[in-house]
């Protein structure tokens, strides 16, 4: 069994690394913006994207995304990858991040929505919204919604949201969005991951909607993803997860191999007019009947735009 074992790893391992992102694509004067770029797949996306252009890490501790930011310069020899504060649990923070950014930046040609949190036990935002909820989906629906006129103006333009197989397992429970009546902290995880999958669907209508195709559109696209199941941080809320992560890890993907279809919707030529798709290892991938629901899709905007106090046409 270990001689198998050892003939076969390579093979596994290979399997395991899923698709690879091909393009060589610069972004020579372009900007992108990498949220929860300190660790994992958003350090490996903003390296990456650091050898092509000037990437802003906007993350919530300033020492780890300063400590990040510095390795990637020196390895890319990019000095434009810049750290600015972002903590999604806090709309105030979203705010002043945004304020901040549109002053000092007149253009935006990326943004990855990459932060997230999971397994959290039940707790809420700054903003009493349930965590999973409030930072991976209802943080970066503000964010977006607060660029998106930076966005338009810089197009073409590309949304990235980094969202899971786990929105497989997700509802949105319009009766009990914040977990109040029930919650269980893996489920609370996948409805916030299927939540990244209508809101990406229901953007990309409207950037489109208004207009009768996309060449002359808004030429913004929106797209999401699946990264893999990647050796990370995210599951230190649990033990027993972290505890699988290690046992396991010949089985994961490294967070380099889990940011390639990030960085394939990010930069690759073939997307450029492609919209409101979902992907995994840097090809199109299957989504859940609830993740094409677009009257769902139609009444979490809804919600969304109400919890958040905004009025998004």
């Amino acid at each position: 069994v270990p001689v198998l074992f050892l003939v076969a790893a390579p093979y596994i391992r290979r399997f395991v690394a899923g698709g690879q992102c091909k393009s060589t694509a610069k972004l020579d004067g372009k900007v992108v913006v990498v949220t929860g770029a300190n660790t994992g797949i958003g350090k490996e996306t903003a390296r990456d994207l650091a050898r092509r252009g000037k990437v802003i890490v906007a993350c919530r501790d300033i020492r780890k995304a300063e400590a990040a930011a510095s390795e990637i310069r020196a390895e890319t020899g990019n000095q434009e990858v810049i750290v600015k504060k972002l903590d999604l649990a806090d709309t105030k923070s979203i705010r002043e991040f945004a304020e901040k950014f549109l002053a000092e930046e007149k253009e935006l040609h990326i943004l990855i929505n990459n932060a997230g949190v999971m397994l959290c036990p039940y707790s809420r935002t700054a903003d009493g919204f349930e965590m999973h909820l409030g930072v991976n989906h209802l943080g970066h629906f503000l964010l977006t919604f607060l660029l998106l006129e930076r966005l338009k103006q810089s197009a073409p333009a590309r949304i990235v949201n980094v969202s899971s197989l786990a929105h497989h397992g997700g509802r949105i429970r319009f009766h009990d969005l914040h977990g109040e009546k029930c919650y269980n902290r893996g489920l609370a995880y996948c409805h916030s991951k299927l939540a990244n999958v209508l809101f990406t669907r229901e953007l990309a209508r409207r950037l489109q909607g208004k207009l009768l195709s996309f060449a002359t559109g808004t030429k913004v696209t929106a797209n999401s993803l699946h990264p893999g199941s990647v050796r990370s941080e995210l599951v230190r809320h649990s033990f027993v997860m972290t505890w699988l992560w290690k046992i396991f890890s010949f089985f994961l993907k490294t967070p380099w191999e889990g940011a390639q279809t990030s960085i394939y919707c990010a930069v690759a030529e073939e997307l450029d007019s492609v919209t409101g798709q979902y992907f995994s290892d840097c090809q199109p991938a299957y989504v859940s009947p609830w993740g094409r629901d677009d009257e769902t899709a139609k009444k979490l905007w809804n919600v969304s735009c109400e919890l958040l106090g905004i009025h998004w046409d």
